[in-house]
């Protein structure tokens, strides 16, 4: 008889353990997971397009570079980190990679000019995410307890 009523204490915390407890872990896992993701897409900094023409010898081709901004200056420039670049007319320079970037450094320095730069609209996008972080702590606290 108690064996039989060990079996059914074990079926039944079996049950609460399968069907409340782990999905509980997994739902708060995947929250803190959400969350760690909407922070580090706030928290990444503006980034752009700069655009400049490039003479040498006869030559010319316009230099497309993707930048982040790391710093602003008093002075309106901007400290930035290159991302990406490539010239419109491939045949101009044959670099790619980090050799291009290296390049790049050495053509346009640290410093860009704050209103030359075509900043990425992000607002949109940082406002639904913030909306997203505050909808999900209310939302799943009721579940989570």
């Amino acid at each position: 008889m108690a064996f039989f009523f060990a079996f059914l204490l074990a079926a039944f915390l079996g049950y609460l353990y399968g069907y409340y407890i782990r999905p509980n872990q997994k739902l708060r896992k995947a929250v803190e997971k959400v969350k760690a993701q909407c922070v580090a897409a706030l928290e990444e900094g503006r980034k752009g397009v700069y655009k400049t023409i490039v003479t040498d010898q006869q030559n010319a081709s316009e230099l497309v570079v993707e930048v982040k901004e790391l710093a602003l200056t008093q002075g309106g420039q901007v400290k930035v980190q290159y991302l990406n670049a490539f010239y419109k007319n491939p045949e101009f320079r044959t670099r790619k990679g980090e050799a291009l970037l290296q390049e790049v450094r050495g053509l346009l320095g640290e410093y860009l000019p704050a209103s030359e730069v075509e900043w990425y609209e992000t607002e949109a996008r940082h406002a639904r995410i913030r909306e997203l972080v505050q909808t999900i702590d209310p939302k799943h606290s009721t579940h989570l307890s």
